[in-house]
C-alpha cells in the first residue's frame, strides 16, 4: 500500500527544525480546523519517542477543539517529547484554567522550546 500524506490545510504548517517536528497552528482553531489538523498531528506523533513542538504563536482563536488537539498529542507521545509555544493571553488563560499548563507548560518562543533541556517539558 502506498503512503499518501494528509491534504494540506490553511490552519497548519508542518516542518522539521533541530530534530523536532514543528506543528505551527494558524488562525482560528475550532472544530473545523481540528478536523483538518488531526491527520497531521497523528502523523507527527506516530512514533512514541517523537520530538514535537506545537506552536500557537499565530493562533487568533482557540476553543475546546484546540485543547483536545493538545491532549491528543500529549497522550500519543507518552514516551516522546512534546513542547508547546504560546503567548496569547486568552489562550494561556484557558490552558491555566483547565490545568493543561501543569502538564504541558508553554514556552514563550519557538527557539526556547527547541533548545529546552531534554529532561523538561516546559519552563519551571
Amino acid at each position: 500500500m502506498r503512503y499518501e500524506p494528509p491534504p494540506l490545510t490553511r490552519h497548519l504548517r508542518v516542518r522539521r527544525d533541530r530534530g523536532h517536528t514543528v506543528l505551527e497552528f494558524h488562525g482560528e482553531i475550532d472544530i473545523a480546523a481540528a478536523v483538518e489538523i488531526v491527520p497531521h498531528l497523528d502523523l507527527a506523533t506516530a512514533e512514541p519517542d517523537a520530538r514535537v513542538v506545537i506552536d500557537l504563536t499565530r493562533v487568533e482563536f482557540f476553543d475546546l477543539s484546540g485543547l483536545r488537539l493538545l491532549h491528543r498529542a500529549r497522550h500519543r507521545l507518552a514516551d516522546g517529547r512534546l513542547q508547546l509555544v504560546c503567548v496569547h493571553p486568552l489562550t494561556l488563560r484557558m490552558l491555566r484554567l483547565t490545568g493543561l499548563t501543569r502538564l504541558l507548560p508553554p514556552w514563550p518562543t519557538l527557539d526556547a522550546a527547541l533548545t529546552a533541556p531534554e529532561s523538561r517539558s516546559g519552563p519551571v
